[in-house]
């Protein structure tokens, strides 16, 4: 059994000598977990990760790596993020992915290339599931162009189908459905054939630019090329014709898909739940997720966010928090933000702090957007002197670059830096 990761926080807070007898059950997986928890302060991620390493001889693998180059990577510090790859034994192919991913992410899209070529150069990764990690940033993220560019143009691997569909999906995420129409008519003019994931994109793309009706035109024709559709592909169009015609239909369309022999997955579930709870059928919705769980699909998290959304009782909402929580389904920080921009809108301050209570207690460290949340609940409600405390302590985190005007919030004297280890 593995040590949860709220343990692992108070050893960090609470813990100032070596204990005499390291943690039997200290493994890789509570590690990373725990450094990843730190995901919203780099200075507690990095303190833990020598903690373990200096109080609890802990040698650190590829995972807990990764998860501390993850949070540096994410506060910009990629100094430090290399000084790290430089310390381990082999970083992997998922250890560029997280600095491909942060580098496109933080609009620096030669610098993901450089980091590819280094990637070569001085590990010897130059292989092409880096290279397709390295154009999948760069599509995740909106540099198309220069992910194009590297495919079409640079031509370190052939072109494929799968390619032209990471093409075509950051085309998508750059909402340009112009660009999307033409490099669809385009994809079989160069000898590409359409696969079932081209297929996929291309329906979530029509129904994204207001065309849903189209993704069932789509569906038809891929059945008819003899494309066999996989619960992905149910899923979009159950989604489609739900916003066409409402649940009612995607509820036919979803027992139609059980008939021809494909099990729903949690997404499929999710679809339908949201189409009910979007038109306040919450009875109907309460059944569908006794139903999903009779059917052996646990529930996720966007299964609760959409109750989470659409319901307006606050007792409601927080009695189907506390099932969600006690059922081991966990609460992103998405979740927490949620919740806390729901309650804080209605005016229920007490419920603010019950979520940012909970949020603490589950080992999730606060971002920007739940300190906004919580400051706009305190100054909606008058509480000035306790919204400052808080803007103040966002601010030392390096969360935000400036104090609030409004509350005349002023830096705090102990500057929120990394704390030298003198270990790189």
């Amino acid at each position: 059994m593995r040590i949860q990761i709220s343990t692992l926080r108070r050893l960090l807070h609470t813990s100032s000598a070596p204990t005499p007898n390291p943690l039997p059950l200290l493994d890789p997986v509570s590690v990373s977990n725990t450094i990843s928890s730190y995901s919203n302060d780099p200075s507690r991620a990095i303190d833990f990760f020598h903690y373990v390493e200096r109080v609890h001889a802990f040698s650190h693998d590829t995972r807990t790596f990764n998860a501390a180059i993850d949070v540096l990577a994410k506060f910009f510090d990629f100094d430090r993020a290399w000084s790290l790859i430089a310390r381990m034994p082999s970083p992997s192919t998922d250890t560029f992915r997280i600095l491909f991913n942060r580098y496109a992410s933080a609009r620096l899209p030669s610098d993901a290339i450089h980091a590819y070529e280094r990637a070569a150069s001085e590990f010897g990764l130059k292989r092409e599931p880096l290279f397709t990690s390295l154009v999948d940033a760069l599509c995740e993220h909106k540099h198309v162009i220069e992910a194009e560019e590297l495919c079409f143009k640079r031509g370190d691997f052939p072109v494929t189908t799968k390619s032209h569909n990471m093409i075509l999906r950051g085309y998508a995420k750059l909402g340009w459905w112009h660009k999307c129409r033409e490099f669809w008519v385009d994809f079989e003019k160069g000898g590409i054939l359409r696969d079932l994931h081209s297929y996929s994109i291309y329906m979530d793309i029509v129904i994204k630019s207001g065309k849903p009706y189209m993704a069932v035109k789509l569906f038809e024709e891929m059945i008819e090329r003899g494309v066999r559709p996989d619960v992905v592909a149910y899923n979009t169009v159950i989604q489609a014709v739900g916003v066409v015609d409402g649940p009612d239909r995607s509820i036919r369309l979803f027992r139609e898909m059980v008939d021809n022999g494909y099990r729903p997955n949690v997404a499929t579930y999710n679809t339908i739940l949201k189409l009910l709870c979007r038109a306040g059928r919450f009875d109907e919705a309460y059944g569908f997720l006794e139903g999903m769980r009779k059917d052996g699909v646990e529930p996720n998290v966007i299964t609760y966010h959409s109750f989470f959304k659409y319901l307006m009782k606050p007792k409601e909402v927080m009695g189907l928090f506390d099932r969600m929580v006690k059922s081991g389904c966990q609460p992103r920080m998405d979740t927490y933000v949620m919740l806390l921009r729901k309650f804080g809108k209605l005016g229920f301050l007490r419920l603010v702090m019950d979520v940012w209570k909970a949020m603490e207690e589950n080992g999730c460290s606060p971002d920007k957007f739940a300190y906004d949340c919580l400051i706009d609940a305190l100054v909606k409600k008058g509480m000035l002197d306790m919204a400052r405390r808080y803007d103040e302590e966002m601010v030392a985190k390096g969360l935000s670059e400036r104090p609030r005007k409004e509350l005349g919030t002023s830096i705090l004297g102990g500057e929120c830096c990394y704390e030298d280890h003198g270990v790189f």
